[in-house]
């Protein structure tokens, strides 16, 4: 069956997602902001949950329409076949948005559509209360000038929920944005990779697990999975492809340093978790006294924004370390990610060959990417 399927992403990580989901053999119908809009079948939605590794959900689109009224909203929302993916026994919910529309009340949208699947439902199924004690579909209406968007939700917890994350550190980075930020460096496997302020580890476990070819979604859970609209078999197909396709033989350097002897250990029982610990090397290490671990590396890395009090000192001396680092050894490349608008001049002293805005969490943030000297 042919579907039209959403991908969300963050801002400014929609070209990232748009590759992934090439890459994967799917027709790109648009890009927008915050989404990516594709085609595929029920096999692209388990795919999809288990290999996308920076969007942040997949979304089944069940239709688009332009309401000015509450009765266009429930007509053309009752007129979908949502028996055809909610069987009789399943539960649910309906959130919602609206932006610059006339039906501003989100709500009243909210009851009204699901009034509308509900009735829907009735005239099918042929009877008056359901029970809703099977899977989870939840809906989502998206008002944006007047037009609706309903989707259903594929993924449940977001997809940067890995499942890999036991032991967790203050001020995370998403995964989703760790394994971005791994792939707009154009990191090579080949290559040293270090991230000196490692945390919790998941920048270099993000990018193990791409060196790896392992599916980021291989060891989690999905809503969908549950649903009689997908045949069970595709999920023991799709996994069994992802085990098959993982490369255990390629030598990887990867490091992450810490100068917190308990997020360095937390960062390996990560990385084992994660099962990327044997291609990893944690240490604690201070950012501020990097020595170099061979030619021709790449730092990626999210450094502290100095959010916090007591921060800004901490950050001059690691901004210090890395413009000494760089000077003696102009063959690496740096790609952190700040908060700091003076970040170019505080730590290269010129400006960076590219940048990118990027949000981490509600913080706004730049990408910064400074290209090493070719030998």
């Amino acid at each position: 069956m042919k579907l039209e399927l959403i991908a969300t992403a963050t801002f400014g990580l929609e070209a990232v997602v748009k590759r992934e989901i090439e890459s994967l053999g799917y027709k790109i119908l648009k890009t927008e902001d915050g989404k990516v809009t594709y085609m595929g079948d029920e096999r692209a939605i388990v795919r999809s949950n288990l290999w996308l590794r920076s969007a942040d959900r997949v979304l089944l689109k069940m239709a688009e329409f332009k309401a000015l009224e509450f009765e266009e909203l429930f007509q053309q929302t009752k007129a979908i076949a949502w028996e055809e993916l909610i069987p009789v026994d399943g539960k649910f919910t309906v959130t919602g948005t609206s932006v610059k529309s006339k039906l501003h009340s989100v709500p009243a949208c909210q009851k009204i559509v699901k009034k509308a699947i509900v009735e829907r439902l009735k005239e099918f199924y042929g009877i008056e209360v359901f029970e809703e004690t099977g899977a989870e579909y939840t809906v989502k209406a998206t008002l944006l000038k007047d037009r609706v968007t309903l989707t259903v939700d594929t993924s449940g917890v977001g997809l940067h929920k890995r499942g890999y994350r036991v032991c967790d550190v203050a001020a995370p980075i998403k995964e989703t944005l760790a394994a971005a930020m791994i792939q707009l460096s154009f990191w090579r496997k080949d290559r040293i990779l270090l991230d000196p302020c490692t945390g919790s580890g998941t920048i270099p476990i993000e990018a193990a697990m791409i060196a790896r070819n392992i599916a980021p979604g291989l060891n989690r859970s999905f809503a969908c999975q549950e649903w009689e609209f997908i045949d069970e078999k595709l999920w023991k197909e799709e996994k069994k492809a992802a085990f098959e396709s993982i490369d255990y033989d390629s030598e990887l350097k990867i490091y992450g340093f810490d100068i917190n002897r308990k997020v360095v250990d937390a960062a390996k029982e990560n990385a084992e978790e994660a099962g990327v610990d044997d291609c990893i090397v944690f240490k604690k290490a201070d950012a501020s006294k990097l020595r170099p671990i061979g030619e021709n590396g790449i730092i990626v890395t999210n450094p502290p924004y100095g959010e916090r009090i007591g921060e800004e000192e901490e950050i001059r001396q690691i901004y210090d370390g890395f413009n000494r680092f760089f000077k003696e050894n102009p063959d690496w490349s740096l790609f952190m990610i700040t908060t700091d608008k003076e970040a170019e001049e505080k730590v290269m002293g010129r400006e960076a060959n590219r940048r990118r805005k990027l949000y981490n969490g509600r913080l706004e943030t730049c990408y910064y990417q400074f290209h090493g000297e070719r030998k």
